[in-house]
């Protein structure tokens, strides 16, 4: 005696060689197409009471092949090979706290500088000028700026007890006031 089912799975059965040739023209693989038609024919089993007789199996089982492989590789497009962790340890997102401290105390200790060694310091260090646009804008000599700029740049560091930049947290990556602004400004 044999089950409602045993017709459709013959059916099913029948139709492994046409949606494997399909699932090996999809994927160009022989594993990847061997699971899309196992993914199919479970999908199409689970789905069995939707099928309507007299309509193309073949045609159902290559629609639900089709939706599943685009829906897979719409899914693997999203996501990252990423078997060595290189890509996840790029997505680290180091803590702020130290940042914002390190900022506030940078605020005082840049207050309390003389305002001609702050306006020499902003100028070169924040706003990007070269020490020579920076004597420019002052109207005062480009050792006076070089001059302002590194005692500036001593006293913050003083202030603010940096020997190096690694004194500073981990998400700034270095002192602001005791690196030079641009390559080629160089120290005064």
């Amino acid at each position: 005696m044999s089950s409602p089912a045993a017709p459709l799975k013959e059916a099913l059965l029948a139709q492994i060689p046409s949606i494997r040739a399909f699932a090996l023209s999809l994927t160009g693989n022989r594993d990847r197409a061997d699971d899309l038609v196992q993914d199919t024919l479970m999908k199409a089993w689970a789905a069995a009471a939707s099928f309507q007789e007299g309509t193309s199996l073949r045609a159902w089982l290559y629609t639900i092949m089709r939706n599943h492989f685009y829906s897979q590789h719409r899914k693997r497009w999203r996501e990252v090979q990423d078997v060595d962790g290189i890509a996840a340890a790029g997505l680290i997102s180091l803590p702020a706290q130290h940042g914002h401290l390190d900022l506030a105390d940078f605020r005082v200790a840049l207050a309390k500088l003389p305002a001609d060694q702050r306006e020499a310091l902003i100028l070169v260090g924040a706003s990007g000028f070269s020490y020579e646009e920076a004597a420019t804008i002052c109207g005062v000599a480009l050792g006076t700026i070089k001059s302002r700029v590194n005692r500036a740049r001593q006293r913050l560091m003083q202030q603010m007890a940096v020997e190096s930049p690694n004194d500073f947290g981990p998400d700034l990556g270095g002192a602001v006031a005791a690196t030079p602004a641009r390559p080629g400004a160089g120290p005064a």
